[in-house]
């Protein structure tokens, strides 16, 4: 994915461009909790699904939250960082960028828009100058775990986050470096 230079690129009529301070984190909030929402009803809680606007202004503070709009309505978001400061013991690569909430609106599924906002956290990572992007989802989240799989991420290890009920598989992916975006 290209961003232009103030941040924005446009796919037929989705705008993508840099979450700013004039955003509705609520009205982001509301988007993870939908987006995740077949999880949860799955028994799978990711944080996402309950989270409060606090706590996504608190995780849009740990990297560059990215939305994609369509006709002015929220319909994705993802958040990156790199490199990725993870817990003592979590298995990533040293160096590693990382991207979360990685959401689509369930109206838009099958749309291509997780693929793009998925390249758009590879891009960015590797921008920023890692070499390898780390991710982790629930374990039973088989469907989801093959979607990363399917994209080149490759199973690395395992890890229980204390805000889910699940235990997590931690995937990663090397990346090639790209041209500032």
């Amino acid at each position: 994915m290209n961003v232009d230079s103030t941040g924005t690129s446009t796919r037929e009529s989705v705008q993508v461009r840099r979450f700013h301070e004039g955003d509705s984190v609520e009205e982001l909030t509301l988007l993870l909790h939908r987006a995740y929402a077949d999880h949860a009803a799955a028994g799978r809680v990711f944080f996402a699904s309950y989270q409060s606007p606090q706590d996504t202004r608190h995780r849009l503070g740990k990297g560059e939250c990215w939305i994609a709009t369509k006709d002015a309505v929220l319909i994705g978001t993802v958040t990156v960082s790199a490199p990725y400061s993870p817990p003592a013991g979590y298995p990533a690569p040293e160096g590693a960028g990382s991207f979360w909430q990685l959401a689509v609106d369930p109206s838009q599924r099958g749309s291509g828009m997780g693929r793009m906002l998925l390249a758009l956290a590879e891009s960015r990572i590797a921008a920023l100058g890692s070499t390898h992007a780390v991710i982790d989802t629930s374990a039973g989240a088989e469907d989801l775990v093959a979607w990363y799989r399917r994209r080149g991420y490759a199973p690395i290890g395992r890890w229980r986050w204390d805000v889910t009920n699940y235990d997590s598989i931690v995937l990663a992916k090397i990346l090639t470096k790209q041209p500032d975006t």
